[in-house]
């Protein structure tokens, strides 16, 4: 247990309430300070009901717990006998003055003053300013204020994020033979020579002929992944391949896929939904709004429906695109505007499905990767029964401005719940949108 001079005091910013109300909760022993201003700024955000305003409202009853017994402006023991202190700061009249510095007046520069008033009250205690906005993490350090990120929940290392495959060479012919055969062999054949995890992707390869398979964590054997189509839509590689059996596996309720724009993401998760259509009551295809020049969707002209159509159309356009493949006439197509038209097949902004309970219904998230951790549990923790969930998304594409390839809830999830039977990923890696579009993601 550190001595009092060791212990460090967080000062947090208003994105990292919004990012996890109990934020506060998360820094072991030391103590957190939080900026009046903070409190001000949570005001703005605790009424509506998207997620900010969720962590907002759940933050400030917690504090108001926390306080009940004390004034504010004191420090307040943290639940537990591990946890520091906390307490608001209420002065900001610094000797360094971040609103003269900065020559702007703004709530950014109160919670720095806040912090570095902090900083020159207790000189024997290192204060750490605790924020997601970069800029604000610059703008202390350009003060001499210690300025991090808010790290729990973030990922290590992206780079060696489960992908959820792996290729094998020198498989021993007899094996993939008895694939061909029998459609699986047992991991004990393998036990020393693979990595076992559930529902993983294998593409095993001899030194004359492949095959693709995958771990089965029910029977623990090898099976071989035969290529499916899904309402018309043909994989076009190995890994499409591997997604669409992870999609249609009903042993699955929780399937991520992640890759660059034009891989097939949604595509495929959507006509996979559409192939189990039969399984479900309803298909949800859902995505999170981020607003243009992060400017509010009233910002937008027109009522609800024309505000939220732009941020839907990516996922008519693949609807489009399956419905396209089959003739005006055919029974397909007309099947499609059929479960449109009552309601069996719905698209929708995220935020329209929150508090609804998820029961026999296959929920399609596209754009995963703009959520945070807290509000992907939030999405899992909805399920009920006959339900499956797909996340979709690419963890480089963020259009939020406090997430980023570590911290965001998809790829919080991947590296969360890898080798549960209940879950599938896949990474895809080839674009197959166009040969254009594989130029731009290659070199530009």
């Amino acid at each position: 247990m550190p001595t009092a001079k060791n212990k460090k005091i967080f000062v947090l910013d208003t994105s990292v309430i919004l990012y996890s109300h109990d934020a506060i909760m998360n820094f072991d022993e030391h103590d957190v300070g939080i900026p009046i201003t903070v409190l001000e700024e949570l005001d703005h955000f605790k009424k509506g009901n998207d997620t900010k305003n969720f962590e907002a409202r759940e933050f400030i009853r917690m504090i108001d717990q926390l306080s009940s017994d004390h004034m504010l402006d004191h420090w307040i023991p943290l639940n537990g006998k591990t946890k520091g202190k906390f307490k608001v700061l209420m002065t900001s009249d610094s000797k360094v003055d971040a609103e003269e510095v900065f020559d702007q007046e703004n709530a950014d520069h109160k919670i720095l003053n806040a912090a570095l008033k902090l900083q020159q009250e207790i000189r024997e205690r290192k204060i750490i300013l605790v924020t997601k906005d970069i800029n604000l993490r610059l703008k202390a350090k350009a003060l001499n204020l210690h300025a991090e990120d808010y790290e729990t929940g973030k990922i290590k290392n992206v780079n060696s994020l489960y992908s959820g495959k792996t290729t094998l060479d020198k498989i021993r012919v007899g094996l993939i033979n008895e694939l061909y055969e029998k459609n699986f062999f047992s991991r004990e054949k393998v036990k020393n020579d693979m990595e076992f995890a559930a529902n993983k992707y294998y593409i095993l390869k001899s030194t004359k002929n492949s095959v693709l398979a995958y771990y089965n964590p029910i029977s623990q054997n090898i099976e071989k992944v035969e290529k499916k189509t899904a309402y018309g839509i043909k994989p076009r590689n190995a890994e499409q391949t591997f997604a669409l059996h992870a999609i249609l596996n009903p042993e699955v309720r929780l399937v991520t896929i992640r890759g660059v724009a034009g891989t097939g993401k949604t595509l495929l998760a959507l006509a996979g939904a559409l192939e189990q259509r039969r399984s479900f009551k309803q298909i949800y295809l859902a995505r999170p709004i981020v607003p243009l020049s992060n400017k509010d969707i009233g910002f937008l002209p027109g009522d609800i429906k024309s505000k939220l159509n732009p941020y839907m159309e990516p996922l008519w356009d693949n609807l489009k695109l399956i419905q396209n493949q089959f003739g005006e006439n055919d029974k397909e197509a007309s099947r499609l505007t059929e479960m449109v038209n009552n309601e069996k097949l719905v698209i929708t902004p995220l935020a329209y499905i929150r508090g609804r309970s998820l029961s026999n219904i296959c929920f399609i998230v596209d754009e995963a990767q703009n959520l945070t951790p807290h509000e992907v549990k939030t999405i899992v923790t909805r399920a009920g029964d006959n339900t499956k969930i797909i996340f979709t998304g690419d963890i480089y594409q963020i259009d939020t401005p406090y997430l980023d390839s570590q911290s965001n809830g998809l790829s919080y999830l991947i590296d969360r719940i890898q080798d549960h039977p209940l879950y599938a990923h896949i990474t895809l890696e080839k674009g197959e949108r166009s040969e254009l579009a594989n130029l731009a993601n290659e070199l530009l």
